[in-house]
């Protein structure tokens, strides 16, 4: 999957045939709730939670579920007999959820204040690194970026590109990409390295990094993620 620069959602667009009201979730919160999901498949996860992380309302909530469940069978409930107890992904779902992991292997909380020079709002905002395999190709200038992390009530997003040796900023036009990179300061980029090391993965050539911005860490969460998706998504 490294090698596609694209995750297709098309799986997804039975999530949004209604025969009365469309459906007022986004991608961003389809993803995430499997995110979730995945993260609880043992204990189960309930709408009330649900609605909790996403940031949504009870009856959207509800709606989600009910979609993930009956029109695409990602999730299903984990004890028929107790339903309180949530639900958990199905193998379909595992096995989508693999291929979203694969293109985003990495959400994670990261110090504001590790990061002043590079996001605005620094001493209000709360950080969430989002990091992108193989979407340089697919960067501009990060002010798309930038406004799908404010769509979803983020502070906005910070791009850097990883060109196999250093970070370094989305250039400011197409025309300007033959120009001189302007790297991150070194600090922040063993910093930003090593946050990703420790989990586990290591930056690789063309694979970018997001900081998504937002007033709690559950908004910089979806701001980042929003961000993300101008990059990945492919046919819906």
């Amino acid at each position: 999957m490294d090698d596609l620069k694209k995750l297709d959602f098309k799986e997804l667009e039975k999530l949004y045939q209604s025969e009365t009201i469309k459906p007022t979730f986004d991608y961003v919160h389809i993803i995430l709730a499997l995110i979730i999901f995945g993260k609880n498949n043992k204990e189960g996860l309930g709408r009330y939670r649900l609605k909790k992380e996403l940031l949504i309302g009870p009856g959207t909530a509800r709606s989600l579920v009910t979609k993930l469940n009956e029109n695409i069978g990602f999730i299903k409930v984990l004890n028929e007999d107790n339903k309180r107890k949530g639900h958990i992904l199905t193998e379909k779902g595992k096995v989508y959820l693999k291929k979203v992991k694969e293109k985003l292997p990495l959400i994670k909380k990261v110090a504001t204040e590790d990061l002043k020079d590079i996001i605005l709002n620094a001493d209000t905002s709360k950080v969430c690194l989002i990091l992108i395999r193989n979407a340089a190709d697919n960067m501009g200038t990060g002010i798309e970026q930038r406004d799908a992390a404010i769509k979803v009530e983020g502070l906005g997003a910070t791009c850097l590109i990883f060109d196999g040796k250093k970070l370094h900023y989305p250039y400011k036009s197409k025309k300007h990409e033959k120009e001189n990179k302007v790297f991150v300061k070194e600090k922040i980029q063993m910093y930003l390295k090593k946050q990703i090391d420790k989990e586990g993965y290591h930056l690789k050539q063309g694979d970018v990094i997001i900081l998504g911005l937002g007033d709690s860490f559950k908004k910089a969460r979806l701001a980042g993620l929003n961000a993300a998706f101008t990059l990945i998504k492919g046919k819906s």
